[in-house]
């Protein structure tokens, strides 16, 4: 009995391990079979992906290319650089450079708009007027590089008489026109904080001047450049503070409105959304920039010979031609937002451009010309140090009550038409750059 049911247990043991073997290759055999089931499924995800990669590419090329329909001038720039190859034409050549950054100016205000939507609305301002001044700057450069000094200041001080007239004056008149029915309202803390800041600039530009006409420098020729070179240190130092101040020490002064402004439009029934990812804003930047600083080169190259060919003065080019293209960006949008009801937003961009050109901008040409050894100095000549006084006071005077209208906006615009005829008519007496 003891040998049978020693066998019995043996067999028992023989099945249970064969059942468990055929069990284990079983399982081995699903697992087997999930692994190639899941190999085609993974690659097909990832083909899925790079196909929403390339459409997501493909619909980015879309929007800021095809969609708009200011870019059917962008053949204008590759124009310009054959015109200037194949012929000596200068006013074809800068006429054609002129057209040809209009529509790559306006398309960097879009996708810096886009990019603020990842950023916040301080900081998207921030970006919005920095990148809106990289037409005007990348100009500046080049033409600082050719010795040409005086037309690195005339189209600085012109984006700034464009900013604080044309392109505020335009909001101011399209959003009273739209919104008549009632008073428009912006922040009265910021716009004097920024006129502050521009009265700053104007004393930095008048001093040098002042001390040039007077004829009082200590040592003729090299006192008023020392004077532009300290002053730019300490106009960077000022412009360092107050982003500072905005960004970090007193936000809620430059963002109460807005946030009012953003929970109004989160009740309202539209809400806008970005149309392209970060990185593809930040991408678009870069490559419109560079875009920008190729037309550029071209543009200065052409101006003197464009004005000798249509005889108009250099002073008219670079204080009025040029700060309208340059500042296309922040027109279109001062504009779009003042017809929204955010003002706030306008003043970031107009006024918040001109204190940046006036208080960063600026100096940063004199301290950059400094290193590249140009005597580049804050002396804006008396003609035009006058003009950016008076347009200062005059817009300082218009932002005071925190109120906009059309009436408002339509005096901006022709006090900037007197702007543009007094340049018009006015000879330039330096020489120095020719």
């Amino acid at each position: 009995m003891g040998s049978v049911g020693d066998k019995l247990d043996i067999e028992s043991d023989e099945e249970i391990s064969f059942s468990s073997s055929h069990a284990t290759n079983k399982t081995d055999s699903l697992h087997f079979e999930s692994a190639h089931m899941a190999s085609p499924r993974s690659s097909y995800s990832s083909r899925v992906s790079r196909k929403m990669h390339q459409i997501s590419y493909f619909r980015s090329i879309y929007v800021v290319i095809l969609e708009a329909k200011i870019n059917v001038l962008l053949p204008f720039g590759p124009l310009a650089i054959l015109l200037h190859y194949l012929t000596k034409k200068h006013e074809w050549v800068f006429f054609f450079s002129l057209v040809g950054i209009t529509p790559l100016a306006e398309r960097l205000g879009y996708a810096t708009e886009q990019l603020a939507f990842y950023t916040g609305p301080t900081v998207g301002g921030l970006l919005n007027a920095t990148f809106g001044n990289a037409t005007e700057m990348i100009i500046s450069l080049y033409a600082l590089n050719n010795g040409m000094m005086r037309v690195v200041k005339q189209s600085l001080l012109g984006s700034i008489l464009s900013n604080m007239l044309l392109v505020l004056g335009c909001a101011f008149f399209c959003g009273g026109i739209v919104h008549r029915q009632k008073v428009q309202v912006f922040s009265k803390a910021t716009a004097l904080v920024n006129s502050g800041l521009l009265l700053m600039a104007v004393m930095g530009l008048l001093f040098p001047a002042v001390l040039h006409f007077t004829h009082t420098e200590v040592h003729f020729g090299k006192s008023e450049l020392a004077l532009s070179r300290f002053s730019s240190c300490i106009m960077l130092v000022a412009y360092a503070s107050y982003l500072f101040f905005q960004l970090k020490s007193q936000p809620n002064l430059y963002s109460s409105i807005d946030e009012d402004r953003e929970n109004n439009a989160e009740n309202s029934d539209e809400e806008e959304a970005p149309e392209i990812t970060q990185w593809e804003a930040i991408g678009w930047l870069a490559i419109l920039t560079v875009w920008i600083s190729v037309l550029s080169g071209y543009l200065v190259d052409a101006i003197e010979g464009a004005s000798d060919s249509m005889n108009m003065p250099v002073s008219f080019i670079s204080v009025i031609l040029l700060p309208i293209v340059g500042n296309a960006a922040e027109h279109a949008s001062a504009i779009m937002f003042a017809m929204k009801d955010k003002l706030d937003i306008t003043l970031g961009v107009a006024i918040g451009s001109s204190t940046q050109i006036s208080m960063f901008v600026i100096p940063f040409c004199v301290v950059v010309g400094w290193f590249m050894g140009k005597p580049m100095d804050l002396n804006f000549q008396l003609f035009e140090t006058a003009t950016l006084f008076i347009t200062v006071l005059v817009v300082a005077f218009m932002l005071q009550e925190g109120t906009s209208n059309y009436f408002k906006g339509l005096m901006l615009i022709l006090c900037y038409l007197i702007v543009a005829a007094s340049f018009f008519v006015h000879v330039d007496p330096s020489k120095e750059g020719e």
